[in-house]
């Protein structure tokens, strides 16, 4: 299949997709290398040759052979530099599929969870295991064109989770050790990752805790050393930052997917705490 236009670097034009990368397709790694580019799409890729450098939500990783990388929808991605014969296995499930899937709460939410540690290492025999099951899914994907029925989806995506609980299975159990202030803080941080875009109210995220905000305040300053203000700031910027340097979107566009009301307050915003406004930053 022709990879290239199969996945655009925000979202996907089918419910699922999967594929191969080497060498050859090196392309497709470069349309996120010049800038940060945030992902509606959820994407599962494993490394078996090859290295290669990326930043996921900021922070820096060196991706190595046996490496399982889980990027969750809201994933801000920027491929750095790439080594060696790569060969890489990835899968992909639209923003559309993933919103209207069939799913246990609890176990998106562990998928969700994977956002502190994107990237897993396996063993040689485990990762074997793993890309043998990629390379069935690609058979099957090359079959039936990417073409399967709701039910037969939203198994594949629940048995890709149950995967991705097994991984971080070491993980969770460090996070049912932290105490009840650092988990309420971990909640509200997954919270902001998927509601940034159309929330901003510290009110509305204390609500969806349980909480008063005074208690969500304090419980977030005392965690993580910022407010909560500070949190979902950080992520409406870099989202701002990654769509004004990696898509060709009007101002105005990127305004409105932010979900601020007008242009004009949109860029005295980014300028506060950017320091420029979203024109001189994109041409910068």
């Amino acid at each position: 299949m022709q990879i290239e236009n199969n996945i655009p670097k925000i979202d996907l034009p089918e419910n699922w997709i999967i594929g191969r990368l080497s060498k050859n397709d090196i392309g497709l790694l470069n349309l996120y290398a010049n800038n940060p580019c945030r992902l509606k799409a959820g994407i599962f890729v494993l490394c078996m040759r090859g290295d290669f450098e990326a930043s996921i939500n900021l922070t820096h990783y060196r991706v190595e052979p046996g490496s399982f990388i889980t990027l969750p929808p809201g994933t801000i991605l920027q491929i750095h530099k790439t080594e060696g014969n790569l060969e890489i296995y990835f899968m992909g499930f639209s923003s559309g599929f993933i919103d209207q899937a069939k799913i246990d709460y609890s176990v998106l939410d562990i998928y969700y969870a994977a956002k502190d540690n994107p990237i897993v290492q396996l063993k040689e025999r485990p990762a074997e295991l793993l890309k043998d099951y990629f390379s069935l899914l690609i058979n099957t994907y090359e079959l039936y064109g990417g073409v399967l029925n709701d039910q037969l989806l939203d198994h594949l995506f629940y048995g890709i989770l149950m995967g991705v609980t097994a991984l971080y299975k070491d993980k969770i159990k460090e996070t049912s050790n932290l105490s009840k202030s650092e988990q309420i803080s971990k909640k509200f941080n997954r919270l902001v990752m998927q509601n940034y875009a159309t929330q901003r109210s510290v009110a509305w995220y204390a609500k969806k805790l349980g909480i008063t905000q005074a208690h969500l305040s304090t419980i977030v300053r005392q965690t993580t050393g910022k407010t909560c203000i500070d949190i979902i700031t950080s992520m409406v910027i870099m989202d701002a930052k990654a769509q004004l340097k990696s898509t060709n979107l009007s101002i105005h566009d990127i305004a409105y997917s932010l979900n601020f009301t007008n242009m004009s307050f949109f860029g005295k915003y980014f300028k506060r705490h950017v320091g420029m406004g979203p024109l001189e930053y994109r041409n910068s």
